[in-house]
């Protein structure tokens, strides 16, 4: 079943404190989210109010950390986006998600490892952590989840906390393709969003994290991330998630795009 956003006041719908820039900024984006697009939001019952969290979720379009940060905040939790590194390099930008909390991750280097450590300890201390499993936004044709990075099993595993999946859908139709682009929001889109339950991983706890674990963690993951955009779209998803080149795993369906777009991935490779 399907539910309007609240229209409560945020105060009142989330209890973990802020300062208040960025109540203001979330306020701003949330009426004009309101006013530009239809939202369509299921299992937010699914998102424990407190505590620790890692929340999953397909990669669809630029526009669909908007989507899913509205979402989890009338939901009652400040999302934490583990977002590239160089968006603190653009002034207003840098401002904004320091202020906010996000995460920096250095792309395809070295360094890329800290971002997931600093995910860990804002886990720990009891905050809501948003990892796009994908690393980028998608390349399967169909629009589905590829097949995941272990960043996000790692981080659970890691620090036991629940694994809550999140699909997606419509916001490809505001920000379509990898490239950023102006909005598109004729006719008016509507944005459908839904939490599952938490994945189960509880057999994995515990364990050493071989490369074994934390791919059967991320395979878990990317599969309850399906089946939720597959309920969202009212179609069945391939039976093997999108590989792209340089995988691991070879992709067994045929596909046109073979280019990244200049696209980087994001953090969590697999080891």
């Amino acid at each position: 079943m399907s539910s309007s956003p609240a229209r409560r006041p945020l105060r009142s719908v989330i209890s973990e404190p802020a300062e208040p820039f960025l109540y203001r900024i979330v306020w701003v984006l949330g009426q004009l989210l309101r006013r530009t697009t239809r939202q369509d939001w299921r299992g937010q019952q699914n998102v424990p109010s407190t505590g620790g969290l890692v929340l999953v979720a397909n990669h669809l379009s630029n526009f669909d950390p908007l989507a899913l940060a509205h979402f989890l905040i009338w939901s009652g939790r400040w999302p934490r986006f583990l977002a590239k590194a160089s968006l603190w390099k653009v002034p207003l930008v840098r401002t904004v998600v320091t202020r906010c909390g996000q995460i920096p991750v250095e792309r395809n280097s070295r360094d890329s490892a800290r971002g997931l450590t600093q995910a860990a300890a804002a886990v720990r201390a009891g905050k809501c952590v948003v990892v796009y499993p994908e690393g980028t936004i998608t390349r399967d044709p169909e629009l589905w989840p590829m097949a995941g990075k272990t960043g996000a099993a790692r981080i659970a595993l890691e620090t036991g906390a629940p694994v809550v999946p999140v699909g997606q859908w419509g916001a490809q139709q505001v920000m379509p393709g990898v490239r950023p682009t102006l909005p598109r929001l004729l006719p008016r889109p509507t944005l459908r969003v839904a939490a599952g339950p938490p994945v189960d991983l509880d057999d994995l706890r515990g364990r050493p994290l071989t490369h074994d674990v934390t791919r059967e963690a991320t395979d878990r993951i990317t599969a309850a991330i399906t089946a939720l955009v597959a309920e969202l779209r009212g179609a069945t998803p391939p039976a093997q998630p999108y590989q792209r080149a340089g995988a691991t795993v070879p992709d067994p369906r045929p596909t046109t795009d073979s280019g990244d777009h200049g696209h980087q991935d994001g953090p969590g490779e697999n080891r």
